[in-house]
């Protein structure tokens, strides 16, 4: 395809692109247009069969196919009520999908919600990671800042990673010499590198609860702040179970490392 046509084509696809309550979408009677069907009854055949796959993707159809009514001036005065639908982006690419690929208006719109839907699931992916590290770096504080008001008690280092420890059996379930060799995770890493975002903040909750507990009892022994940390982290995974999560059982996810490489840190 011509690189000029390429270039009107996606004019034309934008040009008709509507925001409606901050959801980009698209109004399958002017699809249909850009796309080059004649006929209504056709290209509705087409929108039934991206329904069907929109279906079997698991997603929600009357999120992406949203039918409407809109008028339509007669010949001889006069107006009519005609169907249309809302098409979200996915929704364009499902009935891109299905239709004739051999017509350069259907070729070209494959590629081109193909394309931007894939960078929709990037900039997904994107914050899903950004949020992740952002979880992990409110973890690393609250454990500086826990760290500090345990030594200040007079605690030394040993016993602040005891009580650390002691907190961390309790969300687990299990040691965290068990917990590293059942997530597999690398010798000389921090487990917490491989977390999910949900369990960096159990832990990072556990960590504020145990240094509030500390200043409103007056804790300044080691096995007092221990079980004041077990208890925390007790209660939290309590209430996880609650919601059928097992931080244990969790799948471990990419390495923080990497993670920060794809947001450029």
């Amino acid at each position: 395809m011509h690189k000029f046509k390429i270039q009107a084509l996606r004019d034309a696809f934008e040009a008709a692109a509507q925001d409606v309550k901050g959801v980009e979408c698209w109004s399958a009677r002017e699809l249909q247009k850009l796309l080059g069907y004649k006929e209504w009854r056709k290209f509705e055949n087409t929108i039934h069969k991206a329904e069907e796959a929109c279906e079997n993707s698991a997603e929600r159809v009357a999120a992406h196919f949203v039918g409407v009514d809109k008028t339509s001036a007669m010949p001889r005065g006069g107006e009519k009520i005609i169907k249309d639908y809302l098409l979200s982006r996915y929704a364009c690419y499902l009935v891109a999908q299905n239709g004739d690929s051999r017509k350069e208006e259907i070729a070209f719109a494959q590629s081109y919600f193909a394309l931007q839907t894939r960078k929709q699931e990037l900039l997904e992916e994107r914050i899903k990671i950004a949020e992740r590290v952002t979880a992990l770096k409110e973890l690393e504080e609250s454990a500086g800042t826990l760290k500090n008001t345990v030594l200040q008690t007079g605690i030394d280092e040993a016993g602040f990673h005891e009580i650390i420890e002691a907190g961390d059996k309790e969300l687990f379930n299990m040691s965290n010499a068990d917990l590293r060799a059942k997530m597999n995770i690398p010798q000389g890493r921090d487990i917490e590198d491989f977390l999910p975002k949900i369990t960096l903040a159990a832990k990072n909750f556990s960590n504020l609860i145990t240094e509030a507990n500390i200043h409103q009892k007056s804790l300044n022994k080691q096995e007092d702040i221990s079980e004041e940390h077990r208890q925390a982290n007790r209660s939290i995974r309590n209430t996880l179970k609650e919601n059928n999560i097992q931080p244990e059982d969790l799948p471990i996810e990419e390495d923080i490392k990497e993670s920060k490489k794809k947001l450029g840190e």
